[in-house]
């Protein structure tokens, strides 16, 4: 007989443990999956470029976002937009779960000369908990396409973190699927029922209003498609979000 949920946490485990093995893109056991995903750093993933993301240089460009301050990048993959954080003067903490995406990023500041960014392998829940490497506050905690991989059950955690580390004044930057174009828009419970998240979940501008109603929304937007020579990263199919943790 088992009867050990007594907290938050177990409850959450629990969650996890309905989806199929090989749904799993957001726990540490994940790891292995994501470094097949970036073992060929020659495919076609739109993402693979070492571009930072239209929408973060915009803010920059705009004075939406202010350089200086310390910034949390999750999900930073091979460290496209963490470079370019650090080089408008951010100190970078950058956390992915696939030691392939940290040991290319760490290459890629090493070709380009770029310092200020401390690259990180594991969970960033976790690493930022009880006192973890990874403590705040900072000024600016950017997601490009980690947020969308999560089930619906750890939206609590992405919160919590949120809660625990951004600044006063701090702000999130959100690059996600967009309803219509890319992931899965099946409700919440379904996902359960079918024990997978078919790629990811689609967002409407509705729902991550609601998602991150306790933050100020700056701006909410399409992703600009850039060209194949642009010097930004740049697809139609993903929502672009600003949002300000008021002080």
């Amino acid at each position: 007989m088992d009867r050990h949920i007594r907290t938050v946490e177990d409850v959450l485990e629990l969650l996890d443990g309905l989806f199929a093995p090989e749904a799993d893109r957001w726990t540490d056991g994940a790891a292995g999956w994501w470094d097949g995903f970036y073992a060929d750093r020659s495919k076609p993933v739109p993402f693979f470029v070492p571009k930072p993301d239209e929408n973060l240089v915009s803010y920059l460009g705009r004075g939406l976002l202010t350089p200086g301050g310390r910034a949390l990048d999750l999900g930073c993959g091979p460290g496209r937009n963490a470079l370019h954080l650090a080089a408008a003067g951010f100190a970078v903490d950058a956390v992915d779960l696939s030691p392939a995406a940290v040991a290319w990023g760490e290459e890629r500041a090493r070709e380009a000369g770029v310092r200020g960014v401390r690259f990180h392998r594991g969970d960033a829940f976790a690493l930022t908990a009880d006192g973890g490497p990874l403590v705040g506050p900072y000024d600016l905690v950017h997601d490009s396409g980690c947020f969308h991989h999560l089930p619906p059950h750890r939206r609590v955690g992405y919160l919590a973190l949120l809660d625990r580390v951004l600044a006063p004044g701090g702000h999130l930057a959100l690059t996600c699927f967009a309803a219509g174009s890319m992931g899965s828009e099946l409700p919440d419970a379904d996902f359960y029922r079918q024990a997978r998240l078919h790629g990811g979940l689609a967002y409407t501008p509705e729902s991550l209003r609601a998602i991150f109603r306790g933050l100020t929304e700056v701006e909410l937007r399409r992703m600009r498609d850039e060209p194949p020579g642009s010097p930004h990263f740049g697809e139609p199919f993903l929502w672009t979000a600003l949002f300000r943790k008021t002080p």
